[in-house]
């Protein structure tokens, strides 16, 4: 059913019961000014008939039968339209409209009251009336009601019939008026009805109507279709992930795989291969299944954030997290030296996770190839806060001893499966580096380590400001595990 007809069905139903209801109150008031009109009148008229009552007892008492005769026409003319009733010591007279003589009468009273009998009503007013020992009675004046019934009746046949046109009429009016006014609300259903993502990228364009209901139902569509492209668009980078993630993993397993497949043959055909062989062979099993291992890990990681949500950011202590990674990496390698010196409670918003990785990789990096000519690793993290072009932020630095990282190679080896031919990494630990540096909005860079000596890896994060924001900006291309071939590296980054 349309809202202009509930509308219309509604405001015909209601305003037909208004009108009873008002006129119900209206009938009240009516009869109630009627009724203090006639008792104004039966109160006057009760003032001068009683003069006349009173000469009529008084000739009474006297024994004058032609007085009497004469102050009972005379009653009988005062009285006019009102019915009356006299009873004194020696007589009773009676005259026009009144009850019968067997209904009790009210005493004396001030005010009329009323009296009921077969079926009709009257307004009664008890008077007495003294005017000596012997000149004592008691005079009742009678008005009849039909008359105050009959306008109430006419009344309510007229609320009654002003009732009934009201309903149709209230009906067609709301109608009319609930089918304009729907026209912004059907415009609207309109233009969200041509809406097809599949077909076009279109989107609601509503203007405003002055009407408060219509523009916020338009807003509401409005968010709720953006969010669709957010969920839509975000949908699509997964797929896209899982399609990377499926490719890169096939195309960098081959070769771990195919080099297992091997030396599980040698095994299988050569039961009778000596010790050393035999040990050789495991142990480089044990090798590429630590590196497939690694590799899966790191494929995950990488996926993860591509698909980090926006509310999964959180304050970060960045000093915390440092001593976490480093007590990880010490546990690994127990005869490095990793060394943590940071500056009080520098924060930032950020992801746990993707950040506890990063400073994972970057420390096992610095550890691995970054030792010196004497074999021995030392590695330092520091953590600083600082200003960069006029706003706070947090500088994260990882220096080693090592031989440095080539100038020509500083923008390559954040790109995915680079690797030395003797890493026993899997190439993607700084790959990660570089994404959670760009999931951050951090500036990375490759500089010399101190003195010349080694290599400096250093990000520089914008702190947290004092209130979170409710939505952090995060970076519109994040597909990490795509080719790099097809994605720019250098946004990220800047070179000394």
């Amino acid at each position: 059913m349309r809202l202009s007809t509930r509308i219309a069905l509604v405001v015909g139903m209601v305003v037909p019961l208004l009108v009873v209801v008002s006129g119900w109150l209206l009938v009240q008031l009516v009869g109630k000014d009627l009724r203090t009109q006639a008792d104004e009148r039966l109160t006057a008229r009760a003032q001068s008939v009683a003069v006349v009552a009173r000469g009529l007892l008084r000739a009474s008492s006297h024994d004058r039968p032609r007085a009497e005769q004469a102050r009972q026409r005379k009653l009988f003319t005062t009285a006019l339209d009102v019915g009356i009733r006299l009873t004194g010591p020696d007589t009773t007279v009676m005259d026009g409209p009144q009850p019968a003589a067997s209904v009790p009468l009210p005493a004396q009273t001030r005010r009329p009251s009323t009296v009921r009998s077969q079926g009709k009503s009257w307004r009664v007013l008890a008077v007495p009336v003294t005017g000596g020992p012997r000149v004592h009675g008691t005079l009742w004046l009678f008005s009849p009601d039909t008359a105050r019934e009959a306008q109430l009746a006419a009344v309510r046949r007229r609320v009654v019939t002003v009732a009934l046109l009201a309903a149709p009429l209230a009906g067609a009016a709301a109608w009319l008026l609930a089918a304009r006014a729907a026209r912004p609300l059907r415009r609207l259903q309109q233009a969200a009805g041509r809406l097809d993502p599949h077909t076009s990228a279109a989107r609601l364009d509503h203007a405003p109507t002055r009407i408060t209901e219509v523009d916020d139902l338009a807003r509401t569509l409005q968010t709720f279709l953006t969010r669709y492209d957010e969920q839509a668009a975000r949908t699509t980078e997964a797929l896209a992930s899982a399609r990377s993630f499926s490719a890169a993993a096939s195309h960098e397993l081959r070769t771990p795989l195919m080099s297992m497949q091997t030396n599980l043959d040698i095994l299988e055909a050569f039961q009778d291969l000596d010790a050393a062989d035999r040990a050789e062979t495991v142990e480089d099993l044990r090798q590429e299944h630590a590196r497939l291992l690694g590799l899966l890990v790191m494929l995950r990681a990488l996926a993860q954030g591509d698909l980090v949500e926006a509310d999964s950011f959180t304050v970060i202590d960045m000093a915390e997290l440092a001593d976490e990674a480093a007590a990880d990496v010490r546990r690994r390698y127990p005869g490095a030296e990793v060394a943590v010196h940071s500056s009080p409670a520098p924060t930032i918003h950020g992801w746990q996770p993707g950040l506890r990785s990063m400073l994972t990789n970057l420390l096992t990096n610095a550890l691995v190839h970054g030792r010196s000519a004497d074999g021995g690793a030392q590695v330092t993290l520091s953590l600083r806060a600082a200003g960069h072009e006029g706003s706070p932020c947090v500088v994260l630095g990882v220096e080693d001893r090592g031989p440095g990282v080539p100038h020509q190679r500083r923008e390559a080896v954040f790109q995915r499966f680079q690797r030395r031919p003797d890493s026993p990494g899997s190439g993607l630990g700084l790959t990660l580096v570089a994404q959670q540096a760009a999931l951050h909005r951090a500036k990375l860079r490759v500089l010399d380590g101190p003195g010349g000596r080694g290599a400096r890896f250093e990000a520089v994060f914008p702190a947290a400001p004092a209130h979170r924001p409710v939505h952090p900006a995060l970076p519109a291309h994040r597909d990490w595990l795509a080719d790099p071939a097809k994605r720019p590296q250098g946004f990220h980054k800047e070179h000394p």
